[in-house]
């Protein structure tokens, strides 16, 4: 039993460190997520997250703190801090949550692309627009983040020389966000997409 005292070599050199790294990471994880769900308006998940990130900071730090002539709580703490923010980012983009701008442009006029895009259920606006080598066509799509390579795919495959460019977006109101299919009303096809 006394290989396992809170002053041991085992605990001061192995699971000391290691449990400052493992709850380091959650903390930052969590504090990743929390900066995006805020960003993305999202006003219940991102105080309920912060609630949690700094629970565990605050046990963190104070065991940090404590151990400052332990080098390797200190190596620790600011692994946990950097591994916390790249687990974040994975975890965020493994949700895929929100909605994105999807803007493509093309030389002249492309309706096949417009079609594909439809075909595959995405709502496109079509602007007629002039670049610098003349006449361009501007499609504007809103899609879920889950489903933006698809539409990248459709655009490399259809019309691989396009502009493409993604920005997130924060809210989106009324419109049509995917393409009805024939004979299907527009009603419907909000509902089933919204029980999915």
């Amino acid at each position: 039993m006394d290989s396992l005292s809170l002053d041991s070599p085992l605990v001061v050199w192995v699971l000391l460190p290691l449990a400052i790294f493992v709850a380091r990471t959650f903390d930052m994880s969590l504090s990743t997520l929390r900066i995006v769900f805020i960003a993305q308006g999202r006003r219940k998940l991102a105080p309920l997250v912060g609630f949690f990130e700094s629970l565990i900071w605050l046990v963190v730090v104070g065991q940090a703190i404590k151990h400052l002539d332990n080098p390797l709580c200190v190596l620790a703490y600011a692994g946990g801090f950097a591994f916390g923010n790249l687990a974040g980012l994975t975890i965020e983009g493994r949700l895929a949550m929100g909605r994105r701008l999807v803007r493509i442009i093309l030389p002249g006029e492309d309706h096949e692309l417009v079609d594909a895009l439809r075909a595959d259920g995405q709502g496109v606006t079509v602007l007629d627009g002039h670049g610098v080598t003349g006449p361009v066509q501007l499609l504007f799509t809103i899609v879920r983040r889950r489903d933006v390579e698809k539409v990248l795919a459709t655009v490399d495959r259809v019309h691989p020389s396009a502009f493409v460019s993604i920005e997130d977006i924060r809210q989106a109101h009324q419109g049509t966000y995917f393409a009805p299919q024939e004979g299907e009303s527009f009603w419907r096809r909000l509902l089933a997409r919204k029980a999915r």
